[in-house]
């Protein structure tokens, strides 16, 4: 029985320890510009709150296809879900 409590421990430990990737995705022609705007406002909104992040940044998948992501410790993505609607999330590799 300790043998079982200190392994769902370790899970629960080791599952609130990730990081979590939010991403707004940007299209068109102004994909670029429109995501590095956007990562501002990331910064800005954490700062602004107090809030712990590891990166912000943008990646250009192609000519029209931007993204702006933000990534977090899973134990605050709830506060940045909520407040900021991401369009989907990812576990941060």
């Amino acid at each position: 029985m300790i043998f079982k409590i200190g392994i769902f421990a370790f899970l629960k430990y080791f599952t609130l320890n990730r990081k979590i990737k939010l991403i707004w995705d940007f299209r068109g022609p102004n994909a670029k510009q429109t995501a590095k705007h956007h990562s501002i406002h990331l910064k800005e909104f954490a700062n602004l709150e107090n809030l712990m992040f590891h990166e912000i940044d943008i990646q250009e998948k192609n000519p029209v296809l931007c993204i702006a992501f933000i990534t977090v410790d899973e134990k605050d993505m709830k506060i940045y879900r909520d407040a900021l609607q991401p369009h989907r999330g990812e576990i941060a590799t």
